[in-house]
């Protein structure tokens, strides 16, 4: 394939976080989504004319052995991600994972190696970071615009009450640490690195998955984040960067549907704009380009693991009632 050549994308299932997806990958001129997976033809048939797919197959190995496809989008359960990230590089596909990867620290390393051994691509689908939002924030971070972070206080959560739901489903590891809460997470890490010890707290709803999450986390420097997240809370969303000269603050920082900074400082508040973008778009065409040889992924093993490593460190404090050290 030639550098400029659109990457050809399958999809394995057919998941609902799928319609924010899709789009971004008709609309860009590097990649070509070209075929999609599911455990039942039918459904998979439906689903590529209504999503304009030329390939639909009944099972996701049968995707796999499609020598056209390139790469693949994984947008299983949870409890699927790293065993069919591993599949699918052993089957010579890059591979987009949507996230979170895995609370188990283990499984995203094997994912990883596999990748690794097989020369092919693995990133975690954090479409937040690639925003142009994102990249703004940490610039006003590195520039010193609220002098040294002392705090970064987020939340991400909304009202789901339908135990089928496979985000209350305990099989699968769901809950809302791992389905938003992961966000509080990674936009921790991304200002102020990885923590050193984290405390957590969950309130466990009849679903038996944690319907509301607390968790402290304390960074090198004595930098520290605070967030909350829910299935059980009204929809609340917010990333706030807290130094010592003032704050940053993103009313809508994981979807970047209305893209705007407040740099609050105490002489008064300054709304930096950003331009919209598809963050679902973005992600594929980074992942597109690296395939292509002309940059890097914006994500890999090292993120991947952090954001392991903190989440199951979150999930044994709320479990033993004690801080747990990284």
């Amino acid at each position: 394939m030639g550098v400029g050549a659109a990457v050809k994308w399958g999809i394995l299932s057919t998941a609902n976080i799928n319609r924010q997806v899709i789009p971004g990958v008709h609309a860009t001129e590097k990649a070509e989504l070209i075929a999609v997976a599911s455990r039942d033809l039918r459904r998979a048939e439906e689903y590529a004319r209504e999503w304009e797919i030329d390939c639909a197959y009944g099972s996701y190995e049968a995707l796999l052995e499609d020598p056209d496809v390139e790469a693949v989008y994984i947008s299983l359960p949870n409890t699927l991600h790293c065993e069919w990230s591993i599949r699918a590089v052993e089957a010579g596909k890059h591979v987009l994972c949507e996230k979170p990867m895995s609370r188990h620290v283990a499984d995203v390393e094997s994912a990883f190696d596999a990748a690794e051994r097989n020369g092919r691509i693995l990133t975690e689908a954090f479409m937040y970071r690639h925003h142009p939002q994102t990249t703004r924030l940490r610039q006003l971070v590195e520039e010193g615009a609220i002098g040294d972070v002392r705090l970064v206080r987020s939340c991400f959560s909304y009202s789901l009450y339908d135990a089928e739901n496979i985000r209350l489903r305990t099989e699968v590891e769901g809950g809302s640490l791992m389905d938003v809460g992961c966000y509080c997470v990674s936009g921790s890490r991304l200002l102020a690195g990885e923590p050193e010890q984290v405390y957590g707290q969950q309130f466990v709803g009849p679903s038996g998955t944690d319907w509301v999450f607390t968790g402290t986390m304390h960074f090198p420097g004595d930098v520290f984040a605070q967030f909350d997240c829910g299935t059980a809370l009204p929809e609340r969303d917010e990333l706030e960067a807290i130094g010592s000269d003032g704050s940053l603050f993103l009313d809508d920082p994981w979807h970047c549907g209305e893209p705007v900074i407040e740099l609050r400082r105490d002489a008064g508040m300054e709304r930096i704009e950003v331009e919209p973008a598809d963050s679902y778009r973005l992600e594929i065409e980074n992942l597109s380009d690296a395939i292509r040889g002309a940059t890097d992924p914006l994500l890999g093993r090292e993120d991947a693991v952090g954001q392991a490593h903190a989440i199951d460190a979150l999930y044994r404090s709320a479990a033993t009632g004690a801080a747990v050290s990284l």
